[in-house]
């Protein structure tokens, strides 16, 4: 017992030793640790009005305390089961096309020999990242109005033009493929960076050996990014009751709330535009806690199957 409170007392000294010697490598981490302690950790204390009939004039200690009547009138409302099923199916939609084509794009990218040629589609593929989500709602709005460019497309081809954004049914076809045209190339990048990692000479021995570029793609590029891709994997799962809220907000008309209507959005309506602050508070939290779940057992299963989590 004596042995190994030594040896604990050992490893701390020797811990701080290595924070003293790098000190400025964590200086760095300051601001980051200080923004998130004052704009994320200290506001958390005001959840606590989802348990109470929040009433500004009393303040937050002060109004009373009602349980869970928040909670239970959110489960008891007729909104819960298609709230719950449009946000699960679009995050699902979201993730199961949006988390493989960075990957693939990644992989396509690092097999072009011609670097001038490379570098001119990156470029072409990351300026839709830069783009905000108030234009990318009204190009939306625009290409696929009555008389937008899709519509002329349809015409033209001999169709009847189709109202896209006042039918219910193409809600989620038109807030995902935005998503993937804005966001593929530059999620990309991170699995670039770790393909860009892996030594010449590995290839150059696969080479050797007779492998073709699929079978240098299936048995070294793969493994590479296999571990970046796990906890992107895990982040992603871990966040699917998240959806970008402004998005979908901007994309919203009253004929197509039956599949645009979310959380987010439900949260923001409920809680800001009808003041009903420990309702919102309430789903609010019952969202964030849905996410805290699924990314402690998806990092779980993650760590069992392939080794690699987020912790």
């Amino acid at each position: 017992m004596v042995i190994e409170l030594e040896t604990k007392k050992q490893m701390r000294s020797a811990k701080w030793k290595r924070v003293l010697q790098n000190y400025e490598l964590y200086l760095f981490l300051l601001p980051a640790l200080v923004y998130f302690i004052v704009f994320h950790y200290v506001p958390m204390q005001g959840v606590i009005i989802a348990f109470k009939d929040f009433v500004p004039t009393l303040g937050i200690n002060g109004s009373p305390w009602v349980g869970f009547e928040h909670f239970e009138r959110f489960f008891n409302s007729f909104q819960f089961a298609k709230l719950m099923e449009n946000t699960i199916s679009l995050s699902l939609l979201q993730l199961l096309f949006g988390f493989p084509l960075p990957i693939i794009l990644a992989l396509m990218l690092n097999q072009l020999a011609q670097e001038r040629y490379k570098r001119f589609i990156q470029t072409v593929i990351y300026a839709p990242h830069f783009i905000s989500v108030v234009v990318l709602a009204g190009m939306i709005f625009v290409f696929f109005s009555n008389k937008g460019l899709a519509n002329s497309i349809i015409v033209l081809l001999g169709g009847d033009p189709v109202n896209f954004m006042a039918k219910a049914e193409w809600f989620q076809p038109l807030y995902i493929g935005s998503g993937l045209w804005q966001e593929t190339g530059w999620a990309a990048i991170i699995y670039l960076a770790a393909l860009a990692g892996v030594s010449p000479e590995i290839h150059e021995a696969a080479v050797m050996d007779g492998a073709n570029k699929w079978q240098r793609i299936l048995h070294v590029d793969i493994p590479a990014i296999l571990p970046i891709a796990v906890i992107l994997l895990v982040l992603s799962v871990g966040n699917i009751m998240n959806i970008g809220f402004e998005k979908a907000f901007l994309l919203q008309t009253p004929l197509n709330a039956p599949t645009a209507e979310i959380i987010p959005t439900y949260v923001y309506k409920t809680g800001l535009q009808q003041a009903q602050y420990s309702f919102a508070a309430a789903v609010g939290l019952f969202n964030a806690v849905i996410n805290l779940v699924l990314l402690w057992l998806v990092n779980r299963a993650a760590k069992r199957i392939s080794g690699n989590g987020l912790w």
